[in-house]
Formats: C-alpha cells, structure tokens, sequence
C-alpha cells in the first residue's frame, strides 16, 4: 500500500493521502468533495474565475495547486485564505496566508491586495473550495475599493463564479464589516454652515446692496424730488407739429406739387 502511494500521489495536491477513499490530506487538508458537492449542477472548473479583469482571481485550492496554469493566466501572487492550506510554490509565486482559521482578517489581507494593485500585480484568493472564505474576502475588498454594499458585492461576485456560497458565520462577518466601513458616513452629521460675527465686505459696484433702503417715491410732496422726473428741453412749443398737418405742410412746399391731378384722379393716359 505504502508502495502504491509513493507512485501515484494525489493529482490534486501532490501528496500521499488516501484520496479515493475520502482521507482528509495531513499536510493541506485537501480532502475528496462531498456527496453534495459530486451532485450540484454547477461544474468547477480548473480556472479560477476572474473577479476584476486583469487583476483579482478567486478559486479553490485546486486552482492554486495547478503552478503552470497560474502562470499561463499571469498570476503571481496568492492570497490564502486557510491556515491549513500548504503554500505550495514559494519559490514561484509571492504568497500571503490568513493565521486565523475563524475569524476572517480582512483588513490585513485587503492590504496585500491593495498592494499587489498598486504593483499592477494579479493576485489569486483562494479557499478549500473557493466559495466561502475567499469568497468573502474578496467581497470585502469589492465593499472597501468600490465603495459597493455587501449586496451589490456579493451578486457582482456570485455572477463570476455561482458556485459561492457563504455559510452564516462568514456572512455576519461581512454584515459587521459593511457596517465598520459605512457606519461612519450614515451617522456623520449635516454640516454646519458657519455664521460670521461680523458683517464681511462685498463689492456693489455702484448699484444698491439688498440691505440698502430705497425711498419711496413722493407723488404729492412738490418739494420732494420726483423719481419719475424727465429734465425739461428748451424747445418753443411752435416748434413742434403733430399729425396730418405735418405732412400737409410738406407737400405743399414739395416741388411736385405742379404735376398733381386737381381732381384728385387718376392722371389720364395720352392715347386711350
């Protein structure tokens, strides 16, 4: 037997644990899915599926075992999310390793992954499965660098890979960091404008400031200036004519005046 498993280790892993028989892997912790897993009409695939193009990948411990796969899709780091998992390739790949098998940290692995965006880095966050604990570490970062509510994380991420599932540990978790991160915004106070003690300066460029009493226009003090009051033209009033008589002035001084028909006809035509 100890012959058998020294030619053929597991091809997930790599190491020498009774796989077909369901033994838990002493080293990683791999272990043969379950009954309910073998059975769900969604079909995990040896690509970890990408979250954010270019950048953030999410997949089992499967996928993170698969070194040449990783490197095809230009992944170089890893971020795991299970203490029990062994980083396999430390001499390939940057790793990164949660210490707490219960309580997720997820300010410390959302700084790696801040870092490994600012170092235009591709990063893979990986679980047992990948659809529990990465997942939810991932959906951290999505509520952290989108700005996005837990909702809005969690389908964004489901849509890229439905094989997720949060258990409700997990999910409180996630519920009371959505909370540490807008919490603070939803019970920050209305500003407050400020009032200025002292009057403050402005320009009014001659015209009246709103604050500025305007009088009241005296119709029946004569003493008062008018506010109506148009200056008087020193024009003799012969000077002006209005109306028809104007026009009758002009035209009996207007040199055509000869040529006009005194019956006030039509000017007959020669030869009609």
């Amino acid at each position: 037997m100890r012959k058998r498993e020294r030619e053929n280790p597991c091809g997930v892993c790599g190491h020498y644990h009774k796989y077909e028989e369901g033994e838990v892997c002493g080293i990683c912790g791999h272990r043969m899915p379950d009954v309910s897993e073998k059975s769900s009409s969604i079909q995990v695939s040896a690509f970890p599926s990408e979250i954010l193009p270019e950048f953030l990948f999410l997949g089992s411990y499967d996928n993170a075992s698969r070194a040449e796969l990783l490197k095809t899709l230009g992944i170089s780091r890893i971020l795991n999310t299970v203490p029990a998992c062994q980083n396999l390739y430390k001499n390939s790949f940057t790793y990164h390793c949660l210490q707490d098998d219960q309580n997720l940290a997820f300010d410390d692995a959302i700084h790696f992954l801040e870092q490994c965006e600012k170092d235009r880095a591709r990063v893979l966050v990986h679980c047992m499965l990948g659809k529990n604990r990465s997942a939810a570490i991932v959906i951290a970062y999505l509520i952290k660098s989108k700005g996005w509510n837990l909702a809005q994380s969690l389908q964004w991420v489901k849509e890229r890979r439905p094989s997720v599932e949060l258990n409700q540990e997990v999910y409180q978790q996630l519920q009371e960091y959505e909370q540490k991160i807008f919490g603070s915004l939803q019970n920050q106070p209305s500003p407050v404008i400020p009032a200025f003690a002292s009057p403050v300066t402005s320009f009014n460029f001659g015209f009246p400031k709103p604050s500025d009493l305007i009088p009241a226009p005296a119709f029946n003090n004569s003493s008062a200036p008018l506010l109506f009051s148009c200056p008087a033209f020193d024009v003799p009033p012969q000077g002006f004519t209005f109306g028809a008589a104007h026009n009758q002035h002009n035209a009996s001084e207007s040199p055509l005046n000869g040529n006009q028909n005194p019956n006030g006809n039509d000017v007959s035509m020669d030869g009609s």
